[in-house]
């Protein structure tokens, strides 16, 4: 599996130290044992001064995503989602959100990518959604089409996460090999279809045009 380097820093050597040690320790004595891999992740991360893991892993995808020039992959390719009514008006924030449609939202740029994980699992489902809708029901992915399609739209380097959140979500299924994998017909609820709407309508305003809306990429492969 490909790894993406995480930067790392501390302000203060001594002080991190001095933590690694009392956390080792405590560990030791409370489950008979070392912390594992990921613990130490997360006490390396709180020596930076981060919260957890997550926290450090969405600052670093935050300041890539703010040194990356905004450009739109080459197809902006939108599947099953709802259109966008000819009269409507181009601003996102016309768009009534839920309060979590609202939160998903901030997680993605103006070109529809995705630029940190959510940490709750509230607005992942909702961001899986969105990823969903870059898949065409009518095709047969491999692995590594799908990771091309997931690459295109995150910016933080872990198209692994995303694509099994997309079976764990059951958007997507796979064969039992990893050889296959299919996009399901599923139909969006009202909240996953305006956070749809707003996003589009997003890419939109910032390309200043409205985007095209072929008929058989709006309505093709929703279920009844």
């Amino acid at each position: 599996m490909t790894r993406t380097a995480l930067p790392y820093s501390a302000p203060d050597l001594s002080a991190l130290a001095r933590l690694l040690e009392r956390a080792i320790l405590d560990h030791h004595v409370t489950h008979g044992r070392l912390p594992g891999h990921v613990e130490m992740m997360n006490l390396l991360a709180r020596g930076a001064g981060k919260r957890n893991l997550q926290a450090l892993q969405a600052e670093v995808a935050a300041q890539r995503a703010a040194a990356t020039p905004v450009a739109a992959p080459v197809e902006d390719a939108w599947f099953d989602a709802p259109p966008i009514e000819e009269d409507a008006p181009a601003a996102p924030a016309a768009v009534e959100l839920s309060v979590h449609a609202r939160k998903a939202l901030e997680h993605f740029d103006v070109a529809g990518r995705l630029v940190r994980w959510p940490l709750k699992l509230s607005i992942q489902r909702l961001a899986m959604w969105v990823l969903w809708t870059r898949f065409d029901a009518r095709r047969v992915y491999t692995e590594a089409e799908v990771n091309q399609v997931l690459k295109a739209w995150h910016l933080y380097g872990d198209h692994a996460t995303l694509r099994r959140e997309l079976i764990n979500h059951r958007l997507m299924t796979r064969e039992s090999d990893c050889s296959a994998y299919r996009k399901l017909a599923v139909r969006p609820d009202a909240e996953v279809r305006a956070l749809l709407q707003a996003i589009r309508a997003m890419a939109r305003q910032r390309r200043g045009r409205r985007p095209p809306a072929p008929a058989n990429r709006e309505a093709g492969g929703a279920a009844s």
